[in-house]
């Protein structure tokens, strides 16, 4: 009786565990969600079923400039990210580049669009930093992600030179995420 107890719990966990869907906010480094480095344009309003899908075209083909399409959840205005496909116009196309706008989606460590510099930094291996007009682009390669961090939150010494190299230790830890974004090659 005993057995037959045992087993029959460990039958239920298994297939539990066998039918417990992933989580639809979770940021990996193949994958935002649902969405993964493999999904096509064309995929997108099946992923997204429950939710709602905008996309802007910037112009025509002629262009060259990459259409966005913007995820929003289904029944309110909120807005949850912002996809950017590797060829303009083409539903075949895979998804290059993912901006993440609802603080839901995080990384299994933890890290969101709201976290500050010093948790990303006792998190992970911060691969470069890139020194631009208005921001720093801190970039992560092992979860394929950057953030954007606004040089008003350094100090005002390293605001104005591009051509300053910004090292890890110039950036104050309270310094807050601008933007957060993971991209696929």
């Amino acid at each position: 009786m005993k057995n037959l107890l045992i087993s029959f719990f460990a039958v239920t966990f298994f297939l539990t565990a066998c039918n417990s869907s992933p989580d639809p906010f979770l940021i990996t480094k193949h994958s935002v969600g649902k969405l993964n480095d493999s999904t096509k344009v064309k995929d997108l309003k099946r992923i997204f079923e429950t939710d709602s899908l905008s996309q802007f075209i910037d112009g025509d083909e002629f262009t060259r400039n990459t259409n966005i399409i913007k995820v929003f959840e289904k029944g309110t205005q909120k807005l949850l990210l912002e996809l950017s496909p590797k060829e303009a116009l083409d539903s075949l196309s895979t998804i290059q580049n993912v901006r993440i706008l609802d603080n839901r989606y995080k990384t299994k460590k933890g890290l969101d669009k709201l976290c500050d510099f010093s948790y990303i930094t006792r998190n992970y291996t911060i691969s470069s930093i890139q020194n631009t007009l208005r921001n720093l682009i801190v970039s992560v390669d092992e979860i394929n992600v950057y953030f954007t961090i606004d040089k008003n939150e350094l100090p005002e010494n390293l605001r104005y030179d591009m051509s300053k190299k910004i090292e890890i230790i110039s950036i104050p830890p309270s310094a807050k995420v601008k933007d957060f974004f993971i991209q696929w090659y």
